[in-house]
């Protein structure tokens, strides 16, 4: 069975940071691209970030640059994001997807997803 889980989020005070994890199964990611995606309370779905099969090539949306940091362990069939200098308006449901077609198509593959709350 094909399944992408996310770990790592929880409430966290601003200024703060967590790092989230999703692992893989029934695939293998390093023929993948892969990707972060976030949903906020009564917003649509929001692309955060993007890594090439390899690592070597990463994106990200403007309202994360030089805060967040994807990253992927293929060894390990894992992909990462460093959230660091969390602020409230990142408050929201984090979801890894596989990037089968273009960023926020709804045929990629996504996991359920990992509440990051910020408040103080």
């Amino acid at each position: 069975e094909v399944q992408l889980v996310e770990s790592g989020g929880g409430l966290v005070q601003p200024g703060g940071s967590l790092r989230l994890s999703c692992a893989a199964s029934g695939f293998a990611i390093d023929s993948y691209a892969m990707a972060w995606v976030r949903q906020a309370p009564g917003e649509g779905l929001e692309w955060v970030s993007t890594i090439n099969t390899g690592g070597g090539s990463t994106s990200y949306a403007d309202s994360v640059k030089g805060r967040f940091t994807i990253s992927r362990d293929n060894a390990k069939n894992t992909l990462f994001l460093q959230l660091n200098d969390l602020k409230t308006e990142d408050t929201a449901m984090y979801r890894c997807e596989r990037k089968d077609y273009a960023e926020l198509s709804p045929y990629n593959f996504r996991g359920q997803g990992n509440q990051v709350t910020v408040s103080s």
